[in-house]
């Protein structure tokens, strides 16, 4: 009697602790979701990472270098003012002019002002035109590197809230576990089982126990990652929407490929690559053409810094110059730049060409990947109802003797697996859908 009783008591003692076990995980670690947090929905985490991702701002900048770069060229094509103020002294010889000739005077006072203006300057205009299209290029990049934050948030957010679902289905696998061996403590009791029963519920509640603290970590790891890209600090103190259940329709190829065609920053990146190198072209091609620019001058040019001499005659004037530069001999240097840009020119036009190929390639994939996900939902649901249904009539079974304690455990690992592989799928459709709204902008 004194063994039977000790007997019970350890076993009392075991499911004690194994219930005791949840409310300590339940026990929310530093930097988890606490009650008032922030709720935050895929919109939402888009919005914040947006904010927050210093690739996204470097690449802001580098569209509004771009967009200086424009300017400055822009401005070289338009008229210029200076105000020139200069004097030149000449050892004197006893001449007006001083010892040097060409010079007007010993003392000589320059105080005009210039309006210079390119009239005709191919290569000007041709960088003008390349720095529109670097901006563009610019633009692209920076819309290349948002997508790319899109899909690793994206990425990130579901991860998260399958490693929620999978949480949550290790304690619902938990409960259940313990409640077999609740059952097959009773049925002992009675003598209707053996003690190997109650040992292997206990070796499975164990298990269970280890699952739970696993997906717990998958959890907190997954939470981690998506908050580096969301907050400035490091916080965790957010919940996450579940919105894997809100299966929307799959829109038809034709569509998503016309989209991604019309709003890809990879195919529009090349296409202004291929761009910029023309223009390139066209710079070195303007050095065999010539150049013509004019000048006009208003101010003084004389011997005594004055407006009237001494005979009260006026000493300001103007005067106007035109240059007309033209090219006749540099060893082929411009031949040379010519050729070498026409083939930068080839290389981005292949690279566009295998842009494109690629957009269709991935965008195929990722179609055929979210017909496939879609097309299993149906069956995983049917699979997951089952094996609840298969658990729930092979425990009274058990009950009634009909069949062994390890039938019951196989049904109810068949039935994790079941749980976990629904919310797969669903976390496998979504991440397919979002990814082809990435690449036709519609996220």
């Amino acid at each position: 009697m004194d063994f039977a009783r000790a007997k019970r008591f350890l076993i009392s003692t075991i499911v004690a602790c194994c219930a005791f076990t949840p409310l300590v995980r339940a026990q929310s670690p530093p930097g988890t979701a606490q009650q008032g947090a922030v709720r935050i929905d895929l919109k939402d985490a888009l919005a914040r990472a947006r904010d927050n991702s210093q690739q996204l701002q470097s690449a802001t900048i580098d569209v509004n270098l771009a967009r200086e770069d424009r300017t400055q060229a822009k401005a070289a094509l338009l008229p210029s003012l200076n105000y020139f103020n200069q004097y030149i002294y000449t050892q004197g010889n006893g001449t007006e002019s001083g010892i040097f000739v060409a010079n007007d005077g010993v003392h000589i006072y320059n105080s005009q002002a210039q309006v210079h203006q390119e009239l005709f300057s191919p290569e000007r205009l041709a960088d003008y035109r390349r720095t529109i299209a670097a901006q563009s290029l610019a633009a692209a990049k920076r819309d290349i590197v948002e997508r790319g934050l899109v899909a690793t948030v994206v990425q990130n957010y579901y991860a998260a809230v399958a490693a929620q679902r999978r949480s949550v289905n290790t304690q619902r696998t938990l409960d259940e576990a313990r409640s077999f061996l609740d059952i097959t403590l009773k049925l002992e009791k009675g003598g209707e089982v053996a003690h190997a029963d109650v040992l292997k519920a206990q070796l499975v509640l164990q298990q269970r126990q280890r699952d739970m603290q696993d997906a717990g970590l998958a959890v907190d790891k997954a939470r981690i990652a998506l908050a580096v890209l969301l907050f400035p600090d490091y916080r965790l103190d957010f919940e996450l929407v579940d919105d894997l259940g809100a299966i929307g329709p799959l829109p038809a190829y034709n569509e998503v490929e016309t989209l991604a065609r019309e709003k890809s920053p990879e195919l529009r990146a090349a296409e202004e690559s291929v761009r910029q190198e023309e223009f390139h072209i066209a710079i070195a091609r303007a050095a065999y053409l010539p150049t013509l620019s004019f000048d006009y001058f208003f101010g003084i040019n004389a011997r005594q810094f004055a407006v009237h001499d001494e005979e009260g005659l006026n000493r300001l004037g103007s005067s106007a110059q035109a240059t007309l530069n033209i090219p006749v001999w540099n060893w082929w240097s411009p031949k040379s730049k010519v050729r070498q840009a026409d083939m930068r020119r080839q290389q981005a036009q292949l690279e566009l060409e295998l842009s494109r190929r690629q957009l269709i390639a991935n965008l195929h994939a990722l179609y055929l990947e979210a017909q496939a996900a879609l097309a299993q939902l149906d069956s995983l649901r049917r699979s997951m109802d089952d094996s609840a249904e298969s658990l729930r009539l092979t425990t009274l079974r058990y009950e009634a003797g009909e069949v062994t304690v390890l039938e019951v455990v196989d049904a109810q690992s068949t039935l994790v697996q079941a749980r976990n592989a629904y919310d797969d799928g669903l976390s496998r459709y979504r991440l397919a859908l979002a990814t082809i709204q990435t690449l036709t902008g519609t996220i």
